[in-house]
C-alpha cells in the first residue's frame, strides 16, 4: 500500500516543469456551470452594437446613470440580473438591498467567477471597478459598507442589467452549459485527473473510486485490495466544446492500455485501464475506438482496457483533489492531444 506521501515520492512523477497549470484550458467555467471565458473584440462589439445608447455608454465607456433613473432600482421581483452585453447571470435578487443610493444594489455576486475587478482612480477617488467576466462590460462599483454576511455593496448600473423573473425561461446566453458526464480510470488518478483538467471543454475533473464492492471505500482499504475499486476521474464536459470521442483519444495518448492491472510502476487491481461508461452511446463509441486503435496496430500489443457500466462513483479523499497543480508533481503519463496539438492516433 501507498501513502500520499509515499505515492508522490516514488519513481512514478516526473518533475515539476512537467505539469502545466490549469490555466492552460482554452475555456473557463465556474462553480456554477457557466461558460466564463472572455469573449473576443469583435464578438463583443458585435453585441454592443445592439445596446441602446445608454446601455452603451455604461458598459462599453464606463458611464454612469443618474441616481435614482435607472429602472431596476426599485425592482422587488424575485429573478436574476443578467449582463445586459453578453446575457451572463451577474446578481440574484435574494441579495439585492435597498441602500438609498439610487442604484441597484447587491451584497453578493450571482458566482465570484462571473465578476472582474479593477481599480479605478477617475475622478479623483480610488474604487473598485466590476466589469462582466465574460464580456468585460463595465457595471458599476463594489464597496465594503454592505450589510451582513459579505459586507459588501455591489453598486450597479440599471442600464448595465437585463432582468429575468424566476417564472421566465432564461436564455441560452444566461444558461448554464449542458454537460456530459464520463469516468476513466489509467493507473494513479492523480495523473489523469490533471490532464483532464486541462482539456478544452472539461468543466470539472475529479478524483474517485469506482467499480468496487464495498460502499465509501477509502484510500487504504483501495489500496489495500480490500475494496476492488480502481483509481478513477470523473469528467465533466462541455460535449459542444469537445465530445466523448475527443476526451477517449486523449485518454488513450495519456497512458498505457496494453498493461493489465498496473501504470509503470504502480501495481494492483486499483490501477487497471477502465472506461466506465455512463450511457449506451459511450459503451458504443468505447468500443469502435478500442477496435479502430487494434486494426491500426496502434499499440505493440494488446489493448486490455476495461470497458464496463459505470457504478457509483466516490470521490476520493480532498487531499487527492488537485494533487498536481498544488504539488507541483506529475505522474508518468503520455501527453494527450490537447497538450502537444497532436490528433487521434
Amino acid at each position: 500500500m501507498q501513502t500520499g506521501s509515499d505515492k508522490a515520492s516514488s519513481g512514478s512523477n516526473a518533475a515539476a516543469a512537467s505539469a502545466p497549470n490549469k490555466t492552460a484550458s482554452r475555456h473557463k467555467y465556474s462553480a456554477s456551470g457557466f461558460d466564463v471565458t472572455p469573449l473576443g473584440k469583435e464578438r463583443v462589439e458585435e453585441l454592443a452594437a445592439k445596446l441602446t445608447p445608454e446601455a452603451f455608454r455604461v458598459t462599453q465607456t464606463a458611464g454612469t446613470e443618474a441616481a435614482f433613473c435607472g429602472n431596476l432600482v426599485d425592482n422587488k421581483t424575485d429573478g436574476t440580473y443578467c449582463c445586459v452585453v453578453c446575457g451572463l447571470p451577474l446578481f440574484a435578487s435574494n441579495a439585492k438591498f435597498h441602500s438609498g443610493t439610487g442604484w441597484p444594489s447587491f451584497f453578493k455576486p450571482f458566482d465570484d467567477a462571473h465578476l472582474r475587478a479593477k481599480v479605478d482612480s477617475t475622478h479623483g477617488m480610488v474604487r473598485d471597478e466590476i466589469n462582466c467576466a465574460r464580456c468585460n462590460a463595465h457595471l458599476g462599483h463594489v464597496f465594503d459598507d454592505g450589510p451582513k454576511p459579505t459586507g459588501l455593496r455591489f453598486c450597479l448600473n440599471s442600464a448595465a442589467l437585463v432582468f429575468f423573473a424566476t417564472v421566465a425561461t432564461m436564455p441560452p446566453e444566461g444558461s448554464p452549459v449542458k454537460t456530459q458526464t464520463a469516468y476513466f480510470a489509467g493507473g494513479c488518478f492523480w495523473g489523469v485527473e490533471h490532464a483532464f483538467s486541462i482539456a478544452p471543454g472539461v468543466v470539472d475533473a475529479a478524483s474517485g473510486y469506482m467499480n468496487g464492492s464495498t460502499e465509501g471505500p477509502t484510500y487504504a482499504e483501495v489500496c489495500a485490495h480490500k475494496s476492488g475499486h480502481a483509481e478513477a476521474v470523473r469528467v465533466v464536459f462541455d460535449p459542444s466544446v469537445i465530445s466523448f470521442r475527443q476526451l477517449l483519444e486523449g485518454f488513450f495518448q495519456m497512458h498505457d492500455p496494453t498493461q493489465f492491472n498496473r501504470q509503470g510502476p504502480d501495481e494492483g487491481d486499483q490501477y487497471r485501464s477502465a472506461v466506465f461508461t455512463s450511457d449506451d452511446a459511450q459503451a458504443t463509441a468505447a468500443r469502435a475506438y478500442v477496435a479502430e486503435l487494434t486494426a491500426k496496430n496502434a499499440f505493440p500489443a494488446r489493448i486490455v482496457t476495461l470497458i464496463e457500466p459505470a457504478r457509483k462513483f466516490w470521490k476520493a479523499e480532498e487531499y487527492h483533489q488537485d494533487y498536481v497543480e498544488r504539488t507541483g508533481r506529475a505522474c508518468h503519463l503520455g501527453q494527450p492531444w490537447w497538450l502537444v496539438g497532436a490528433t487521434a492516433r
